[in-house]
């Protein structure tokens, strides 16, 4: 299990875990390292925070529903 770095809620992430399946985040839009929260410590977060995050950073044809 993965830690959020925003939330410190715990997920499931396909990379940090070592799963199978390709991430979870891998089907959202992408964002450049320099527009995460913390560009120098770039870590997971959890589903809710980073469809928040994208919302908020990407531009409004391309913000995640849901």
């Amino acid at each position: 299990m993965s830690t959020c770095t925003r939330c410190n809620s715990t997920f499931e992430c396909g990379m940090a875990d070592a799963m199978d399946a390709p991430c979870w985040c891998a089907a959202l839009p992408p964002l450049p390292v320099d527009a995460l929260p913390d560009p120098g410590n770039a870590r997971c977060l959890c589903p809710s925070c980073l469809k928040a995050w994208i919302a908020r950073k990407a531009p409004p044809d391309t913000a995640v529903q849901g």
